[in-house]
């Protein structure tokens, strides 16, 4: 049913908590797991305070991910875009024919404006498969 699971990450709690449902997914289903983290850089190239702007920070991260799922014997790859999150979870997702995508209902993405324009939020209205939202 879920052959191909896109799991977006950052470094929120959200995200560690919707580990937990992955894992659970893809040992059941016996799915091909893909970790996604999206650098975002700003127009002025500078750090911004919570999002994913170091493509140090998300090598780090990713590689904490693929072990974290390793320990658990699933076999984890690994993706590491730079790029608009939203956007560019949407078009992993289309590329690597994912059937499901995994996400915390909250990350770094969430925008000064509200739950409205998170990250979550545009993936749900733009992705082109289910999305599995963990609370």
């Amino acid at each position: 049913m879920f052959k191909v699971v896109l799991f977006p990450l950052d470094q929120s709690r959200e995200s560690r908590e919707a580990a937990e449902v992955v894992i659970n997914l893809v040992q059941t289903y016996g799915s091909r797991l893909i970790l996604l983290s999206v650098v975002k850089k700003t127009a002025e190239q500078e750090s911004t305070e919570g999002v994913m702007s170091s493509e140090e920070a998300v090598a780090k991260l990713l590689q904490e991910a693929k072990t974290f799922f390793a320990d658990r014997n699933i076999k984890a790859e690994v993706i590491e875009r730079e790029g608009i999150p939203s956007f560019t979870i949407c078009d992993v997702a289309d590329e690597i024919g994912a059937n499901l995508i995994v996400m915390g209902c909250r990350g770094l993405g969430l925008t000064e404006e509200g739950a409205s324009d998170s990250v979550t939020n545009k993936v749900v209205n733009l992705s082109p498969c289910p999305v599995l939202i963990v609370p």
